[in-house]
C-alpha cells in the first residue's frame, strides 16, 4: 500500500515540535484507528462470516488482506477459521499480534508487489485496494486476488467506488477523541478518481505532554464496471454489492464479491508474472 506522509511531530514543552519519519499507518494513527474506528469491521463481520460458511464447513483457508490491528481477524479466528492475516504496516501488525488470540498466521504483505498464497477465501475490510497508487497497481492486485482463490472459493473485499468522491466534497472536518487519543481529519477531492484525507493524531507521551503525528492518505476511486470486466476472464463470477451482508456501509463504499466455480470449467487462469 502507498500513502504520502507529511511527517511525525513531537511537541516540546515550549510549544515547538521536532520532525521525525514519515510512512503510512505509523504507530500513533494505528493505535488511534484501533481504538476509535472499529465500527466498520464490527458492522461487516456478520455478513462476511455468512459468506464464509461454506469455507468453514470444509476447513478451508482464509486470507485476509489489510488486516490492520486485527479487528476482523479476531472474529474470523473465534468463528473457527484458519486464517492468514496480512497488512503492509508493521505498526498495525504489532497491534494485531497483541490483540488476536488463538491460532493465526500474521505476516507482512504489500500489494501488489508481494505474491499471495492460494486460499479458499480472500477477505478485506478497510478498502485496502483503494490505498494503491494508481489503476495499474489496483488491476495487478485484483488479478492476484482472483488467481489466489481456489476452485469453489470466493473473495469479498470492499473498495472506494467513483461515487465515493462526490459524496465527500461537502464533508466537514471531523474530530474524534478518547481518553488517551484524539484525531482530526480533513477531506478533499482533487480529482474524480482521488480522495485525500489529511489526518492529525494526538496521543499522550506520559510526561504531561501530547505527541502530534500527521499522515496524508490518498484513496484511489475505482470504476466498478471496469473491475467486473477485468476479472470475468479469470473464470470468476463477479458481483458488486452495497455491503457484505445487511449492514449499511458509508456512501460510495462498495463490496466486490467473486466466486470461482468448483467445476473443471471454472478452473483458474494461469498466473502470470
Amino acid at each position: 500500500m502507498r500513502c504520502l506522509g507529511r511527517g511525525s511531530h513531537r511537541y516540546q514543552h515550549d510549544g515547538s515540535f521536532a520532525m521525525t519519519n514519515s510512512s503510512c499507518y505509523r504507530a500513533d494513527f494505528s493505535l488511534v484507528y484501533h481504538r476509535g474506528f472499529s465500527y466498520h469491521a464490527n458492522s461487516s463481520v456478520l455478513g462476511i462470516l455468512d459468506l464464509l460458511d461454506p469455507v468453514l464447513d470444509r476447513g478451508g483457508l482464509v486470507l485476509e488482506l489489510g488486516c490492520g490491528s486485527g479487528l476482523l481477524t479476531k472474529y474470523l479466528v473465534i468463528g473457527g477459521h484458519r486464517v492468514i492475516a496480512t497488512d503492509a504496516s508493521p505498526a498495525m501488525l504489532d497491534l494485531a499480534r497483541d490483540y488476536v488470540q488463538g491460532e493465526v498466521d500474521i505476516r507482512r504483505l504489500t500489494l501488489p508487489a508481494d505474491s499471495l498464497p492460494d486460499a479458499d477465501a480472500v477477505v478485506s475490510v478497510g478498502h485496502a485496494i483503494s490505498y494503491l497508487p494508481d489503476e495499474q497497481a489496483a488491476d495487478q492486485a485484483l488479478l492476484a486476488i482472483a488467481r489466489a482463490v481456489r476452485p469453489g472459493g470466493l473473495f469479498a473485499i470492499d473498495f472506494c467506488d467513483l461515487s465515493y468522491g462526490p459524496e465527500r466534497r461537502s464533508h466537514p472536518d471531523v474530530g474524534m477523541a478518547g481518553d488517551d487519543w484524539a484525531v482530526v481529519m480533513r477531506c478533499s477531492v482533487p480529482a474524480p478518481n482521488r480522495v485525500v484525507r489529511e489526518i492529525t493524531t494526538f496521543v499522550p507521551v506520559g510526561d504531561g505532554t501530547w505527541r502530534r503525528d500527521d499522515e496524508c492518505h490518498q484513496h484511489l476511486l475505482l470504476d466498478s464496471g471496469k473491475i467486473v470486466e477485468l476479472l470475468t476472464p479469470e473464470g470468476i463470477d463477479v458481483t458488486v454489492a452495497p455491503a457484505f451482508g445487511s449492514e449499511t456501509l458509508p456512501a460510495g463504499l462498495r463490496v466486490l464479491i467473486g466466486r470461482r466455480p468448483a467445476s473443471a470449467g471454472g478452473s483458474r487462469a494461469p498466473r502470470r508474472g
